[in-house]
């Protein structure tokens, strides 16, 4: 019994400075992480946390319907796709051609108006806010310096290098280490307070490093410029005018710091994650009203560094199958792909993704969804 006591003494002791250890030296949001990641069944981020963190809802106005395809599925999956998506946990899988959604499918408790985490696609959408906020003037131009809104940052440093992702800024883009600035921005409460720390290590605007402290960033600068909260200027300049379904979800760093995580985490749907992908291809048109500058929407989805044809402004880039295809990407393969020579846009939503191909820019499932797709469509 004794020894019994004892066993239990030290690791009440143990874990006791463990825990004090966390918060002395500032990462005590870890203990956050155990709470709603470990101790909720997971390893890592999942797509339907977002009740366990703060959120701002992002308002809708009257919704605009899809056109449903007179051939709406009326082709089935191809077995590599049914395969890949049982594997890979895929909830929602749409093919919309010609603006109209030809084939769609759910999976799980999924369906069409269910909520799921964007991860890093609301890096593609907090672009487009960029662009909007150029538009309306509370920003002059890609090349303005972020010193114009926070004077400690390197006037060398521009709008456009945040979102093309060529800060040059001291980010530790890390997915695995608890004590990584990615970590700590997802699990913490103060968000600004770390971004206001980074500084610009490597000369900006010279090559692609992909950051998400850079998408970070640029939302303190769009807040700051035009004086709103990030997801009541999507809801007035996107979500409303592009008619979405539902209201969605930006995660907060907190309450009390109240900024939106803008390098992840808009909980949506597929059908309406998909209208950027239009708007897109449409070059900022949306129903015949320029929702977006068609210059800036052009820039958005060509590579700015010849060395890095992978990235634009905010959206990824590929050449798979000859074809010019622009993406928003989030970490556990969620997937808005359009390819406007063909008038397609695929949309997959799901609990995980393959590695990267050797030499490739895209993890593997990438390239399946639009080979089986093209399969189907051929059908």
């Amino acid at each position: 019994m004794k020894i019994f006591k004892k066993i239990v003494l030290s690791l009440v002791l143990f874990f006791g400075l463990g825990i004090a250890l966390l918060y002395i030296f500032d990462a005590e949001y870890i203990l956050r992480g155990v709470r709603i990641i470990y101790f909720k069944g997971h390893t890592s981020v999942y797509i339907n946390d977002y009740p366990y963190f703060d959120n701002r809802k992002i308002e809708n106005g009257k919704p605009q319907n899809w056109a449903i395809h007179k051939n709406y599925n009326n082709v089935s999956a191809t077995e590599k796709l049914q395969k890949t998506n049982n594997r890979l946990g895929t909830v929602a899988f749409l093919i919309i051609k010609n603006d109209s959604i030809w084939y769609e499918n759910y999976a799980e408790d999924y369906e069409k108006t269910s909520k799921t985490n964007s991860f890093s696609m609301a890096k593609s959408i907090t672009s487009a806010l960029l662009g909007k906020a150029i538009q309306d003037g509370y920003i002059k131009s890609l090349d303005q310096p972020v010193a114009d809104f926070f004077p400690q940052f390197d006037k060398r440093l521009t709008v456009g290098d945040l979102s093309s992702m060529a800060s040059g800024l001291n980010w530790d883009e890390n997915y695995y280490n608890p004590f990584s600035m990615t970590a700590r921005a997802y699990l913490d409460d103060d968000l600004r307070e770390l971004l206001l720390s980074l500084k610009v290590v490597e000369k900006p605007g010279e090559e692609f490093k992909y950051l998400s402290g850079n998408t970070a960033l640029l939302a303190m600068v769009i807040e700051k410029a035009t004086e709103k909260k990030l997801s009541n200027y999507l809801s007035e300049s996107f979500w409303k005018p592009l008619g979405m379904q539902t209201a969605a979800l930006w995660q907060l760093d907190s309450k009390k710091s109240g900024l939106e995580k803008s390098y992840c985490c808009i909980s949506s749907n597929a059908r309406d994650f998909a209208k950027f992908g239009k708007l897109y291809s449409n070059f900022g048109n949306w129903n015949g009203k320029q929702l977006l500058d068609s210059a800036f929407v052009k820039k958005s989805i060509e590579p700015r560094f010849k060395d890095s044809p992978q990235y634009g402004y905010g959206f990824w880039l590929s050449d798979f199958k000859g074809k010019k295809i622009f993406s928003m990407r989030g970490i556990l393969g969620q997937y808005v792909m359009s390819i406007p020579e063909d008038d397609i846009i695929i949309v997959r939503l799901g609990h995980h993704r393959e590695p990267h191909p050797e030499g490739k820019t895209f993890p593997a499932d990438f390239y399946t969804y639009i080979e089986e797709s093209y399969k189907m469509l051929d059908n």
